[in-house]
């Protein structure tokens, strides 16, 4: 088999390599979908308007976010159930982001534990990171927490303490999920984890007992249980009162909610629609990131995720004003279809992809991604 060439083609080879269950799982949206199909389509729908004759010999990809400098505008979305498509799950994709210098963002519903999975990605960092004569560095661990508020709140600071002492560098606090989208593909596959597979970070919590009722799913089951659906912006005040590191507030789609996180002491912001995954017809990811960029202007570094899947894809949501983006389901491809090896060429040809769209767009670093770049359709 050769090695596929770009992102639609590991794709197109996943369904080879996972369970129908863990197919739709990590494909399907909510509803009809549209919002998923949206989130590709938009960005189709932007045109680049390349600038000539500029000197791109040389170009550097990388750039700083909450004073962490990176040497490619690329995360790894937060996404569940890593295990599904690899055994390695979360600890074979934090060593590729590693190997990458992408910041993975870990899900609170992981299949490995928080702690193992920031201590894969520090190992891997501190591989590369040796000295000539074989000392090793010191490397602060790049990775983010992604964080749900529990209905119990005793459990939340508990995930946020516990991630704070593996060295989680930032924490981010998903909004958009009140409760959880339906996705019907998951509600005829009656989806649930294989036996032995298990929410990680919640199965040591004392006290805490996660259902897999028969004929329902158990994420379903999971939520309904924990998920505070009375969350507001009094518990991202909260949130910061107990913690030292930085929180973003993923998912927000509108200017007004953009300006009440900075108000409220966010230090970055997230736009997503997660994935198409819970508000059905929801605005597309990057038809929504003008209005959040013009809300809060130069106050938050705000990134982007849903619909990522060229090089193309990341200069365009640069141009319009985000300082990195979020890549979700291409990971997930090529970690079911070759593991380590999977993620890290995924993330690669993404990088090549972005440094062969800035030298034809006459971009030599990132601060020279500007609006001018893009043309959007009425």
């Amino acid at each position: 088999m050769n090695q596929p060439i770009n992102l639609f083609e590991y794709e197109a080879l996943a369904p080879q390599y996972l369970s129908p269950m863990a197919l739709d799982y990590y494909a399907s949206g909510a509803w009809d979908e549209v919002t998923l199909r949206d989130n590709r389509a938009a960005f189709e729908q932007i045109k680049l308007r390349p600038r000539m004759l500029v000197d791109v010999s040389q170009r550097d990809l990388s750039t700083q976010i909450l004073d962490q400098s990176l040497p490619i505008p690329i995360l790894v979305a937060p996404m569940a159930f890593q295990c599904l498509a690899n055994p390695e799950g979360e600890l074979a994709t934090a060593r590729a982001a590693a190997e990458v210098g992408a910041i993975m963002v870990l899900s609170t519903m992981s299949t490995k534990p928080l702690e193992a999975v920031a201590l894969a990605g520090k190992h891997r960092q501190q591989e590369k990171g040796k000295k000539a004569e074989g000392e090793q560095t010191d490397i602060q661990n790049p990775s983010w927490f992604q964080l749900y508020v529990h209905r119990d709140r005793t459990l939340t600071r508990r995930l946020v303490e516990r991630a704070e002492a593996a060295g989680f560098s930032a924490l981010c606090l998903t909004v958009d999920a009140p409760v959880l989208g339906c996705r019907e593909r998951d509600r005829r596959n009656q989806f649930t984890l294989p036996v032995g597979m298990e929410l990680a970070n919640l199965a040591t919590m004392t006290g805490l007992e996660i259902p897999k009722t028969a004929g329902e799913s158990g994420l379903l089951s999971y939520f309904a249980q924990q998920i505070d659906p009375t969350l507001t912006w009094r518990d991202l005040e909260w949130l910061q009162s107990i913690t030292t590191l930085p929180v973003l507030v993923k998912g927000i789609l509108r200017g007004d909610d953009a300006l009440k996180a900075l108000d409220h002491g966010a230090k970055g912001i997230i736009v997503s629609n997660h994935g198409g995954r819970q508000l059905d017809s929801a605005i597309a990811s990057i038809d929504a990131l003008p209005e959040v960029v013009a809300a809060v202007g130069n106050h938050l570094p705000v990134l982007i995720d849903g619909g990522i899947r060229r090089g193309t894809d990341v200069l365009k949501a640069l141009a319009l004003g985000a300082s990195a983006v979020l890549v979700g389901r291409p990971v997930l491809w090529g970690l079911a279809v070759a593991g380590v090896a999977g993620v890290r060429h995924v993330l690669q040809l993404l990088r090549d992809e972005l440094d062969i769209a800035m030298a034809l767009s006459g971009c030599t670093k990132v601060k020279d991604i500007d609006r001018s770049l893009v043309k959007i359709k009425d």
